[in-house]
């Protein structure tokens, strides 16, 4: 729901149907605060299914300016909250002792913890006709190999990455899906799935096909919505286009 806060995301998530939220940490108080958000989850009976651990550029220190005890403290905030997974992004370059850690570190929470840590799928950097990965060692996550993996659509169109065949990589291990479109812009645009250029239907159609029994998320920006009602008709419309091809 950004830039809206956490506790839009609860009411209008209850307003409209979803079965549940996925919390992104960022700079909204309420996203850093375990009890605030057991509190709205509970007065809108509308579940926290997954955690999204602070690791944009934006939210380096939120927690703390170490990336490892932010990822162990959003792992305990999962367990708090009764969410299964928590979603990860792929060590920046320049967190050299993160990096080389970060695959046994990601085992390690797993394994005393019960919650899956869903490392996620990024996109490059496009500057002067060429690219630059800011992620060590790359953009995509099946290059280390972890259990469980997040796939972002909105990302493998900024990737110009084929989603299918990700998904194929990630097997088994693909526990969580942020749903949402792009048009292959050097940029995350998280459009509303349908308007872009990314499988989206057919993804859906295949996960409803197999024994996924992950989480499907809708990663889209309503950020330039004109106002309410045209932010909540977007969120009803993706919300429709999941249910559709997922067979819900």
């Amino acid at each position: 729901m950004w830039p809206q806060s956490a506790a839009t995301a609860f009411r209008l998530a209850a307003d409209l149907g979803y079965d549940g939220v996925e919390v992104m940490v960022w700079a909204d108080p309420m996203s850093q605060d375990v009890a605030a958000l057991r509190r709205r989850s509970r007065q809108y009976r509308v579940p926290v299914l997954a955690v999204h651990a602070p690791c944009l550029l934006i939210t380096q220190r939120v927690w703390s300016p170490d990336p490892e005890q932010r990822l162990r403290r959003s792992v305990r905030a999962a367990q708090e909250l009764g969410a299964p997974t928590v979603v990860i992004h792929p060590p920046f370059r320049w967190q050299r002792r993160y990096a080389d850690a970060f695959p046994e570190l990601v085992a390690e929470l797993e394994s005393g913890s019960g919650v899956a840590i869903a490392v996620e799928n990024m996109f490059p950097v496009r500057r002067f006709g060429g690219e630059v990965s800011a992620f060590r060692p790359s953009i995509d996550p099946t290059d280390v190999g972890y259990r469980h993996y997040t796939l972002d659509l909105s990302h493998t169109a900024a990737a110009h990455a084929d989603a299918l065949e990700l998904a194929k990589r990630m097997g088994d291990g693909l526990v969580h899906l942020h749903l949402a479109d792009g048009t292959g812009l050097p940029r995350d645009e998280h459009l509303v799935p349908g308007r872009g250029s990314q499988p989206c239907a057919e993804l859906c159609e295949e996960l409803a096909a197999s024994a996924f029994a992950g989480q499907v998320v809708l990663e889209v920006n309503t950020r330039r919505a004109r106002n309410s009602a045209t932010r909540a008709k977007d969120l009803a419309e993706a919300l429709l286009f999941a249910r559709l091809h997922l067979g819900q």
